[in-house]
């Protein structure tokens, strides 16, 4: 995947290769080889938007998915943005309410 493309060109690709909708409530996030830039696409009501960031130093470093959608949640995105590591992340256990008691 080359993160060069423009709106059209990351909305074509996501339609044709992940098969899903460019205009769904979704964050499409993508990253480099180098994973020192990412770009996310998303659709806002009447538009896409884009957001794009480049690192001066270091990489993002998460979860690498190749040509595959990966799934994270809103949360991981930002740690991602920030700089951490979400690859090495460890999710607890979710409790229920019978749990707690």
């Amino acid at each position: 995947m080359d993160i060069r493309k423009s709106f059209e060109g990351l909305s074509a690709w996501i339609h044709n290769q992940l098969k899903q909708n460019p205009m769904a409530p979704v964050l499409f996030v993508f990253r480099n080889k180098r994973a020192d830039r990412i770009k996310c696409l998303y659709w806002d009501r009447n538009g896409f938007a884009l957001w794009y960031k480049r690192l001066k130093k270091g990489t993002f470093k998460g979860p690498r998915g190749g040509e595959q959608e990966l799934f994270i949640t809103p949360q991981e995105v930002n740690l991602l943005i920030d700089g951490a590591d979400i690859s090495k992340l460890k999710r607890l256990r979710s409790l229920s309410f019978s749990d707690e008691f």
